[in-house]
């Protein structure tokens, strides 16, 4: 049931995502950043992704993958459409990966220690989701505060 219903949350959320990156009307804006906004939309886009794909799709779904964490804050510029393909191999590695997961696997033990105390793979996946859904809402305000009036 809960593996269910992150898989639906996950793939809502990537969704929406990769809505958000496409409605910025100037795609500048979407590396736009000052001292008021500390991320850009795409550099929290290329967080997201890099996220999951390690977190999910390489340690639960095998994927090979190898993650640049500097790299995801510090490049700059890459193509709209570079982030949405990302976004969405990302969606589909991620549906793959909880697909295929035995539901007895969310008790067990997550396989890698990502915090300062080891934890279940549902308490993991669970923090996943909330992490993606943080991150997204910051995406949509900096999209609507860069887009100016009437940005939806």
């Amino acid at each position: 049931m809960l593996l269910d219903t992150l898989r639906q949350l996950f793939a809502r959320d990537l969704s929406r995502l990769h809505q958000e990156i496409e409605a910025y009307h100037d795609e500048t804006q979407i590396w736009h950043i000052d001292k008021e906004i500390a991320n850009s939309a795409g550099n929290l886009c290329l967080h997201l992704v890099g996220n999951l794909t390690t977190y999910i799709s390489s340690t639960l779904g095998g994927v090979a993958y190898t993650r640049d964490r500097d790299g995801e804050f510090s490049l700059k510029g890459v193509p709209r459409a570079e982030l949405i393909r990302q976004i969405e191999t990302t969606r589909e590695q991620v549906e793959q990966a909880l697909s295929r997961l035995p539901a007895d696997d969310l008790a067990a033990e997550y396989p890698l220690l990502v915090f300062d105390r080891k934890t279940s793979t549902e308490y993991f996946l669970v923090h996943l989701a909330t992490h993606l859904a943080y991150h997204l809402g910051q995406i949509n305000y900096h999209r609507r505060l860069l887009d100016g009036p009437g940005a939806a």
